[in-house]
């Protein structure tokens, strides 16, 4: 039988993707030791590629806002062409101002609140000891059976203490050599890990000053090596996923924002402690879909029960209420309304994303089905020959 050369091409390509596999299959740990190395050495240029993604987000509108519509001609045309070529480090340059300005104003906020109630709960303490030693003897006193056969109990137990005294030490030991190698170990992976931030936020900042040049150089790139076709749906993929992220990011701001202002409006009405505190934690929190909130609450509820344990429940009534808003119409109208997906689809998003990847899933899952979504939907248009017309809105 005679074999044409596209058919023994493609015999040789299969029979090279099957020996690759195998040796794969055979090789996997040294594989999976090679992937980890080059992972960790690409690791700083990936974190610089998200952040880049995250902070062009701001970058944008800012740009957008403060530099789109400067006039072309007039006396001033030298100032206004000098403004439009710095129009993006100037942008980059108040976004990051932006940037770190809202992460010390969240901490400045919350760290001296958390040191102030950790204050006042070594301070509370003694009294709670007090508290409980007359809750037991109250009860003792009234189940005196009950007092006796503990009190029989307690007689009954033997305790060596010169052992435990001695394996006390020794632990203590053991532990203090443990502590001084845990924190040389913690030092040095700070150091790392700062020092991989700083590599992939300068990274970051080369690929926002030059985003449109390095986009065209890829997509030159791609049409010179790959096919055509292959190239348009790939450009179509990566617009669509970059559209989807950034709505989505905006989205999840927009959403912490209103949450955070409705638990400040809301506790501050009905005069709970540590309002701005526990505002401002549930807005940070509220980056993790569904969930974070609730984290807030715990949070909330343990600041509010030292200093006013009587209002812990009120705290919780008035949490499960605004959840059941946040829930039920913030966040799937505004997060899944901006990434074009139906409440019911952003729930199922959160849940997979969240048992696969914990946390990051629960971000990443969103957009990821976003994309799947119109990407599918697009296909069974084009399948069906029917042109897709997006949904009205309510009047």
């Amino acid at each position: 039988m005679q074999l044409d050369r596209r058919t023994t091409k493609q015999l040789l390509i299969i029979a090279a993707g099957a020996a690759a596999v195998y040796a794969a299959l055979q090789h996997f740990g040294e594989l999976m030791g090679v992937v980890h190395r080059i992972y960790a050495l690409f690791s700083p240029f990936l974190l610089g590629g998200a952040v880049a993604f995250v902070i062009n987000v701001p970058m944008r509108a800012v740009e957008r806002v403060l530099f789109s519509n400067l006039p072309h001609g007039g006396k001033r045309v030298r100032i206004y062409d000098g403004m439009r070529r710095a129009a993006r480090p100037l942008s980059l340059v108040l976004t990051l101002l932006l940037f770190f300005g809202a992460f010390y104003l969240v901490f400045s906020i919350i760290v001296p609140e958390i040191v102030n109630s950790l204050g006042m709960l070594g301070n509370s303490l003694p009294g709670f000891a007090k508290r409980v030693t007359e809750f037991v003897s109250d009860l003792g006193r009234q189940y005196p059976t009950l007092a006796a056969q503990l009190d029989d109990a307690l007689a009954n137990v033997k305790v060596d203490w010169q052992t435990l005294l001695s394996s006390a030490v020794k632990t203590l030991g053991g532990a203090g050599a443990s502590l001084l190698l845990n924190a040389v170990s913690v030092t040095s992976s700070l150091m790392g890990g700062l020092f991989r931030f700083t590599l992939a936020l300068v990274f970051a900042i080369y690929v926002l000053l030059q985003k449109e040049k390095l986009a065209a150089q890829v997509e030159r790139a791609m049409r010179a090596y790959l096919n055509e076709r292959f190239v348009n749906g790939a450009l179509h993929v990566l617009r669509l996923s970059e559209h989807t992220f950034s709505r989505f990011l905006s989205g999840q701001c927009m959403e912490a924002i209103i949450l955070g202002t409705l638990f400040f409006v809301t506790m501050s009405v009905f005069r709970f402690p540590y309002a701005l505190m526990v505002s401002v934690l549930i807005a940070v929190l509220a980056f993790i879909p569904l969930f974070g909130s609730i984290i807030g609450c715990v949070t909330g509820a343990l600041l509010i029960l030292i200093v006013a344990p009587q209002k812990v429940l009120w705290f919780i009534i008035l949490f499960l209420v605004v959840q059941q808003i946040e829930g039920n119409f913030i966040y799937p109208h505004v997060v899944g309304s901006s990434v074009g997906l139906s409440p019911i689809w952003v729930l199922v998003a959160v849940t997979v994303g969240g048992g696969l990847m914990g946390i990051a899933g629960m971000l990443l899952f969103i957009p990821i089905c976003s994309v799947c979504y119109a990407l599918l939907r697009d296909d069974i248009y084009r399948r069906t020959g029917e042109e897709y017309a997006p949904p009205k809105k309510a009047p």
